[in-house]
């Protein structure tokens, strides 16, 4: 199974699907062409947007890409909590001259539609957030020769994942930038999350399926340290967000090494779900007060996003970013790929000792 994994790049880079126009297929391409694993990110897409895109980037590579998608999720949220956040985020739509999005605009982001697309085009890769697909799902999905993974945060849902029958897991740890993966969003469990190593060696005495390790790693040399942890590939994500194929707003670029963002914090302030970004104004002002409400927040802030994007204002955007943000290097695609590759190589060098010790 890890073979059928690694079989599907020449280097253990996996490029980390970006949901909101970050993960296009100009990205995608890039790194599959350099020898990675490129991805998209079917969340807050169409299914007919999502066939597009597959079909643009076929069009580009004939190697082997993945697409993630966003399981649907259910209804917890408490109505009056979202409405008197609506009236807290009043002041944002004045400000940005717009009205708040309709918390009611949908739950499940097209996902049966989405997956009717994947086996009807069948893939290489498939990963799934927020979630487990039935074993149902899988099953087809690896019949059509499509190779699963899911996002687990703790050793139980890595054990959940690989009790469904899915071909390998995402160790994701709190370090990474953007959603957390978890599969039940639990508010009293906010920031408990385990670091990525930690996770990593625990999921690898939990489950016998491939690992894919994911959070803050921006550095060949970290690739090196997942995989001697246990893991299989490394997924980056805010390393890639910088690279000129990158589908970011360039403000959410700058902002990345920019002296004004030192650090990161989990909020639910935009989507009503714990995800890790720069913090800013936006983010300090609603995220003590924003409630477990996924995806109603998401709906209800999505006009605020924009029209702040509009006018560049990255106090107001969601700038989403691992705890290595500051480690992000504007290069292309490919060329950061070959880096990383080159970067590994010599980590691994050192750390078997046979190269020069200093």
């Amino acid at each position: 199974m890890s073979s059928a994994l690694t079989g599907l790049f020449r280097h253990p880079i996996v490029q980390a699907p970006m949901a909101g126009g970050v993960s296009v297929p100009r990205l995608a391409a890039a790194v599959s062409e350099a020898g990675g694993l490129g991805f998209l990110a079917a969340g807050y897409k169409t299914a007919d947007g999502l066939y597009q895109e597959i079909k643009q980037l076929r069009g580009l590579t004939g190697l082997p890409f993945g697409v993630n998608l966003f399981m649907p999720q259910p209804e917890y949220a408490d109505p009056a909590a979202v409405e008197v956040y609506a009236h807290q985020l009043a002041g944002e739509a004045t400000w940005y001259e717009t009205e708040l999005g309709d918390p009611d605009s949908g739950r499940d982001d097209g996902y049966d539609a989405k997956l009717a697309v994947l086996l009807d085009n069948p893939v290489p890769a498939v990963s799934f957030h927020f979630g487990i697909p039935s074993s149902e799902v899988l099953d087809s999905l690896r019949r059509a020769g499509t190779f699963t993974l899911v996002t687990a945060t703790t050793p139980e849902e890595a054990l959940a994942v690989q009790y469904a029958g899915a071909d390998a897991v995402i160790a994701q740890g709190v370090e990474a930038g953007g959603h957390q993966g978890t599969h039940r969003d639990l508010p009293e469990q906010d920031g408990s999350g385990l670091g990525l190593l930690s996770l990593v060696a625990q999921i690898r005495e939990t489950v016998t399926i491939p690992i894919v390790a994911a959070g803050g790693i921006m550095r060949g040399s970290q690739i090196a340290a997942v995989l001697a942890a246990g893991a299989s590939a490394a997924q980056l994500g805010t390393a890639f967000l910088a690279t000129h194929e990158s589908g970011a707003h360039d403000v959410h670029k700058q902002a990345l090494t920019n002296p004004l963002y030192v650090r990161t914090e989990l909020t639910r302030a935009f989507s009503g779900r714990p995800a890790r970004g720069l913090v800013n104004r936006f983010l300090r002002e609603h995220g003590p007060y924003a409630p477990a409400a996924y995806p109603e927040v998401h709906h209800l802030t999505a006009p605020l996003r924009k029209a702040a994007a509009k006018a560049k204002d990255a106090q107001g955007m969601a700038l989403w970013a691992g705890q290595g943000h500051r480690m992000a290097r504007e290069l292309p695609a490919g060329q950061l790929v070959e880096i990383l590759a080159a970067e590994l190589d010599a980590a691994r060098t050192a750390l078997s000792g046979t190269g020069d010790p200093r």
